[in-house]
């Protein structure tokens, strides 16, 4: 059996807007637009993917499973995230982590991490 990973699906109150910031923030290409389905991808056909669904009822507590992002420049990324709309995020992490937890428009939590060591 050969399982092949699609995609991560993420509840959304408003999955085009959602999916428009997401598709931002990653520079992917959008490959389906419905409003109850939005979907990205590195490129079109390129996998996995993000797909963002309507979901009616809103988020109450910290995700259950999150995204990590690694940069070249941490500090100059969460500069740009927070300019396009993330927030910083508490989830229990202590002082002196060396990644910073955001959150996306609707409050979904996502890591940005600190550049590999050489």
């Amino acid at each position: 059996m050969t399982l092949e990973w699609e995609q991560i699906i993420v509840d959304a109150a408003d999955p085009v807007a959602l999916g428009r910031w997401w598709a931002q923030a990653l520079g992917w290409v959008v490959v389906d637009d419905s409003p109850e389905e939005y979907e990205i991808r590195p490129a079109p056909d390129r996998l996995p993917g993000l797909l963002f669904g309507l979901a009616p009822e809103a988020k109450t507590s910290k995700n259950r499973l999150h995204l990590d992002f690694r940069p070249d420049d941490q500090e100059a990324e969460v500069r740009r995230l927070l300019a396009l709309g993330a927030r910083h995020a508490y989830i229990g992490q202590g002082p002196e982590v060396p990644w910073v937890v955001l959150a996306d428009p609707e409050g979904n939590e996502f890591c940005v991490l600190a550049p590999r060591r050489a």
